[in-house]
């Protein structure tokens, strides 16, 4: 669907519907929902005046303006409570637009204010920006593989501004938005795919060429390439399967920033994790392959980085696996040493992503970094702690886990800090190696982050384990639907605009 922006006055606006808004409990509407509403002689103050539409967050109401505003459909969107309305609030009220539209049967096109921008005080361009990103996040639709598809539904939105002095901070947010949007589409194509078609070749393959559409300088690390530098812990877990494991490097670096320290984002690309020798349980193993949902989203934050050409260079590198038991399996009770010869003995070969992230960490430190955050599907515990509302965040610098902190609370990725104490360190602590790879239940989730630490080798680092974010079951918000969430993509792109 195409986004467009307009200047002009949204009651005259020729589309098949319109959008307007309303804060919770007002009676006598302002603004451009009060233009509207006298161009429709009253009809959304008699609807408010009748209680059947209050204003409520997420609540909707569709009349028909029989000829009295250009378009013959005039959709009220409820804001909630004006002192509650914030940018997330605008996301949301445009995603819920975009759905029910989607859903009806007359509307192909249709015209919006911008939701914030007007008596709510809002920046225009933040909330022009967070009005893309909910239309497109709602519209989304993963790959179908069926012989019949889907309707495609709306074909385009305009974003109508009735003021010119305004309507540039609205193009530009909007494009903005769009982008971000597309990012995040990106990391949710990438984790819905099956892993028969995507394994680590194939997500290598995709990323160079969004690389190359984007401007990007790519890199792909094979097998042999890995073992002439010593990654032998990643490579471990890529003996049991018949794909070959690729590292993946992208660089984003601007005119006048090539040599500057950069921002490295590294995920964990497990394609597929049966568990390995240490196999999964049957019925849910089919959801292992969101296992690679931190590179996803490593992949689309640099898609839109690259995009917007943001002002600072960023390196994104994902390591690409297949976990898979076979009689060349890595087994528990292996020792393996990585590329900065530290060892680590294996106790649980299903905890193998901190394996692939640890020659990762290893290698980026090359980069000199001004900092290093990873994302990985990390532990099942954190979402017994955090539930599916934020990711877990485990940081060794103050400034940098500060960073995250707000990067989170403005784009919408909400982390919660997490304890890493170095009495973490001893439940790994192994009687033949350096470490072990898997502490037990108690405490696992930091006990996991100082495995990874141990790694990581004079820069600041951060780790988020987005376990529980990266999918769900069940629409969560009108912007995210069932499926895969493309969680991480708009906190990295925040991070990276601001740190």
């Amino acid at each position: 669907m195409e986004i467009r922006v307009a200047q002009g006055n949204i009651a005259q606006f020729e589309s098949d519907c319109i959008v307007v808004n309303l804060f919770e409990g007002v009676s006598a509407p302002g603004g451009a929902t009060g233009a509207v509403d006298q161009a429709l002689g009253g009809a959304i103050s008699r609807l408010i005046a009748s209680g059947d539409f209050t204003g409520k967050a997420e609540s909707t109401a569709l009349l028909y303006s029989d000829g009295k505003t250009a378009a013959p459909r005039v959709l009220v969107v409820g804001l909630g409570k004006a002192e509650k309305f914030d940018l997330h609030a605008v996301r949301r009220a445009s995603a819920v637009a975009a759905k029910v539209l989607a859903k009806t049967g007359g509307v192909k096109n249709y015209a919006t204010i911008v939701h914030g921008a007007g008596i709510a005080g809002l920046d225009v361009s933040q909330s022009s920006q967070a009005l893309a990103e909910g239309t497109r996040m709602a519209l989304y639709q993963a790959t179908q593989y069926k012989r019949e598809q889907q309707p495609v539904g709306l074909d385009s939105c305009t974003v109508v501004e009735f003021s010119q002095e305004k309507l540039a901070d609205v193009t530009s947010g909007v494009k903005r938005g769009e982008v971000i949007a597309q990012a995040v589409c990106t990391a949710r194509d990438l984790v819905s795919e099956p892993p028969n078609v995507l394994f680590p070749v194939e997500l290598a393959t995709r990323a160079r060429q969004m690389a190359e559409e984007v401007g990007l300088k790519s890199t792909v690390l094979g097998e042999a390439a890995m073992r002439e530098l010593g990654m032998n812990i990643l490579l471990a877990v890529s003996k049991g399967s018949a794909n070959e494991a690729q590292f993946l490097i992208l660089e984003h670096a601007p005119a006048g920033h090539e040599e500057e320290q950069p921002l490295v984002l590294a995920g964990k690309g497990i394609t597929f994790d049966t568990g390995g020798i240490s196999l999964k349980a049957g019925a849910e193993m089919w959801r292992m392959k969101n296992d690679m949902g931190g590179a996803g989203a490593v992949i689309g934050a640099m898609e839109a980085i690259g995009r917007l050409n943001l002002p600072r260079r960023v390196i994104g590198v994902a390591a690409c696996v297949e976990n898979m038991p076979d009689g060349l399996a890595f087994r528990p009770a292996d020792i393996v040493t990585g590329m900065t010869g530290k060892t680590a003995e294996i106790i649980s070969t299903d905890a193998e992503g901190r394996l692939v992230l640890a020659d990762a960490l290893a290698y980026v430190a090359r980069f000199k970094p001004s900092a290093v955050v990873d994302l990985a599907t990390l532990t099942g515990a954190v979402g017994v702690a955090l539930g599916k509302i934020r990711g877990g965040l485990f940081a060794n610098d103050e400034n940098l886990q500060a960073a995250l902190m707000a990067a989170g609370e403005r784009s919408g990725d909400k982390l919660w800090p997490f304890p890493m104490d170095e009495e973490y360190v001893d439940s790994i602590k192994s009687d033949m190696a350096e470490v072990k790879n898997s502490g037990g239940r108690g405490g696992g989730v930091s006990s996991s982050a100082k495995f990874l630490e141990h790694f990581t080798e004079g820069y600041p680092w951060a780790h988020l384990d987005i376990a529980a974010m990266v999918w769900s079951d069940a629409e969560k918000g009108a912007e995210n639907p069932k499926g895969a969430t493309g969680y991480g993509v708009r906190l990295l792109v925040e991070l990276a605009g601001a740190i």
